[in-house]
């Protein structure tokens, strides 16, 4: 990574900090849908509720960072952390009920989403120039080997228990530690990125509409994956956790091998087609994920959706091109870290109404018109690319 990296031992630190919370995010996430299912009794408009209150402090970006405007993205990042780590230590702790599971995840997402346009920052600011869909890239594999190791741990504490076993609360327990460590590798985030001369994090530049639109695109069509493709797994064909969490390895895996690939394809080939390809290949996955069981047995409609659910993973690494199309138009670096934040906020502005939204459409009209409508959403994701003209020189 000597290539892609300027020579520091910060980016080392970032990796580390990085890895250690995708352990803990695994954990979690190889239990959180059955928790919510098995033991909160969360039906598909529940769902729907927590993941409204997930997304909501991607909305609120815009008074937090206004708040902490004089904190360097090193800071944001470290703060992130600390937030992190209750949330997950207070879903460790909490009884199972509705509103005090929602609660945590709210306080969770708050750290996690403070970081989110950080890490992507960061990651660019440590890049060489040249390389900046690589670093992306490396970042991202970095964060799904930790993935599949918590995902990986899931699956065999589930292969050990008795069948009735639920140790839903020990992997939320272990998941909280593995954030605590996370947190002490940001401390060694010293120093300030170049980017912070003004302190400005969040505004909007006419240049950058395009960028902005397609935050909302992106963010309505990842919504009804992230939020709903696994709980359609567990309610509707009953998959347990162990499963879950082996096609969150899978996916994990998956990612981890393509994410350097699709990083090279965006610094060789443009943000531009793969912002498009992206989309288009995700309403196939759409197609499927919501008539195979019209199509096929229930067994094998199951198999289906589980390979169209690593497939779509994949092919949303392609959400790097927006940065690098973002990196690629601003004049500064700060410009840039400025507009990322924005359209992180842009894009949940979208995405909490999209929670709800989904789960209505799921209960009254069926899985078939929710997956249909994540199709169209990416199919004006890919319109709406096609009119962005590469950045000329002069």
């Amino acid at each position: 990574m000597n290539t892609v990296f300027k020579e520091n031992t910060r980016y080392r630190a970032l990796f580390a900090s990085l890895l250690l919370s995708a352990i803990g995010f695994g954990l979690y996430k190889g239990v959180i849908d059955n928790y919510l299912a098995e033991v909160a009794g969360m039906t598909e408009m529940d769902r729907g509720i927590a993941e409204f209150f997930r997304e909501l402090p991607g909305l609120l970006l815009v008074v937090i960072l206004a708040l902490f405007y004089r904190f360097s993205a090193e800071k944001m990042y470290k703060t992130g952390m600390v937030i992190m780590v209750v949330g997950m230590t207070m879903q460790a702790l909490i009884s199972p009920a509705k509103a005090l599971i929602i609660c945590a995840i709210f306080i969770y997402s708050l750290g996690e989403h403070i970081q989110l346009g950080m890490k992507n920052t960061l990651s660019l600011e440590y890049s060489c120039p040249g390389s900046g869909g690589r670093a992306l890239g490396y970042q991202n594999s970095i964060y799904q080997i930790g993935n599949l190791a918590g995902y990986l741990a899931v699956i065999a504490v589930f292969m050990l228990i008795s069948t009735g076993g639920k140790p839903f609360r020990p992997i939320f327990m272990v998941a909280a530690l593995f954030m605590v460590l996370a947190m002490l590798a940001s401390f060694r985030l010293t120093g300030s990125s170049a980017t912070d001369a003004s302190h400005r994090r969040f505004y909007f530049r006419r240049k950058f509409r395009k960028y902005y639109m397609l935050e909302v695109f992106y963010g309505a069509r990842k919504q009804v994956f992230f939020t709903f493709g696994p709980y359609v797994l567990v309610l509707f064909y009953g998959a347990s956790a162990g499963v879950i969490s082996l096609l969150f390895a899978i996916s994990a895996v998956s990612c981890f091998i393509f994410a350097p690939m699709v990083g090279k394809l965006i610094d060789r080939f443009g943000y531009k087609p793969v912002m498009i390809a992206d989309t288009l290949i995700l309403v196939i996955v759409c197609f499927f994920y919501g008539f195979a069981h019209h199509l096929f047995p229930m067994h094998t409609a199951f198999i289906i959706c589980c390979v169209n659910y690593v497939l779509d993973s994949v092919i949303s690494l392609a959400s790097m091109a927006s940065n690098v199309y973002v990196q690629d138009i601003s004049d500064s670096r700060e410009e840039m870290k400025a507009t990322i934040s924005t359209g992180i906020s842009v894009n949940h502005t979208i995405t909490i109404f999209v929670a709800l939204l989904g789960g209505w459409v799921w209960k009254v009209l069926g899985i078939e018109t929710l997956f249909m409508l994540s199709a169209f959403l990416g199919l004006c994701n890919s319109a709406y690319a096609a009119t962005i003209k590469p950045r000329t020189t002069s």
